[in-house]
C-alpha cells in the first residue's frame, strides 16, 4: 500500500492484515508494531512525513466564527480569495448535505463527496468538479482519500482536523504540481488553541484574518 500520509487508523488496520507489517519512509523501515497514535504532541516522529508531505507554495490561514456562521464565512472566504475550485472539509459524511444547501442557497454551486455515492455518482460528480461545474466539493476525510485535483486552489477545513496528520494530507489536496494554493480554518473560538498546536507542530505560519469588504484581511492574535 502507497499513500502519501499514513494516519495511525490505517497502520492500526494493517497490523490485521498479516504478519509483522512495516512502514517504509524514505530510507527508513519502522515496525508498524510500534508505532502509537500521533495526537498534537510536537515531539511525536509520526508528523515528520506530514510536514514533508506539505507543499511549500501554501498560504495558511484561520479565521474564529460561531458555528451557526461558518457557512456564510467559507462563503465570503471564496469570494475573497477568488477561487475557482474549493475542496471544504468536514468530519461526519450526515453534515455535507447541509452545508452543500446553504452554500446552492447563496449562489454557489457546490456537491458533496460521501463514501454511500455509487462508483458512477462519485465519478460524475469528480468529473464537474474538475471542468468547474461545480465549484466547492464539500467532503469529508476518508471520502477524500486519494483525490487528486490539480486546479484546487483553497482548501477549506470547515471543522478541524483531528491532527497535524489529518491537516497535512487535507492541505495537500490544493498547491498541487508546483501551484500556489490557500488552506483556511474555519474554527470557533474555544478551538484557537487547537489551531495553534497544529502551528506548532508543523512548524508553519497559520495566520490569524478576516474577510471584510470582499478581501482577505491579516489581524493579529
Amino acid at each position: 500500500m502507497v499513500s502519501a500520509t499514513v494516519p495511525f487508523s490505517v497502520t492500526r488496520a494493517a497490523r490485521s492484515w498479516g504478519w509483522d507489517p512495516l512502514l517504509v519512509h524514505d530510507n527508513r523501515v519502522v515496525p508498524l508494531d510500534s508505532m502509537s497514535p500521533p495526537g498534537l504532541n510536537p515531539s511525536n516522529s509520526q508528523a515528520q512525513p506530514a510536514i514533508q508531505s506539505l507543499p511549500p507554495n501554501l498560504n495558511h490561514y484561520y479565521c474564529v466564527t460561531r458555528i451557526q456562521h461558518k457557512v456564510d464565512m467559507l462563503r465570503r472566504c471564496i469570494h475573497a480569495l477568488e477561487a475557482k475550485s474549493v475542496i471544504a472539509f468536514m468530519n461526519h459524511s450526515k453534515q455535507l448535505k447541509d452545508a452543500v444547501y446553504k452554500l446552492e442557497a447563496r449562489g454557489i454551486n457546490a456537491s458533496e463527496l460521501h463514501g454511500d455515492l455509487s462508483k458512477l455518482a462519485r465519478s460524475t460528480i469528480l468529473k464537474k468538479f474538475r471542468n468547474g461545474d461545480v465549484r466547492v466539493l464539500v467532503t469529508s476525510e476518508l471520502s477524500a482519500r486519494g483525490l487528486d485535483v490539480p486546479e484546487c486552489d483553497l482548501v477549506v477545513n470547515l471543522e478541524l482536523p483531528t491532527d497535524s496528520v489529518h491537516y497535512a494530507h487535507r492541505a495537500g489536496r490544493t498547491g498541487r504540481l508546483g501551484r500556489k494554493g490557500n488552506v483556511v480554518t474555519i474554527c470557533e473560538e474555544p478551538e484557537v488553541f487547537v489551531v495553534r498546536k497544529l502551528r506548532k507542530q508543523l512548524s508553519i505560519p497559520i495566520q490569524i484574518c478576516e474577510f471584510a469588504e470582499g478581501k482577505l484581511v491579516i489581524t493579529e492574535e
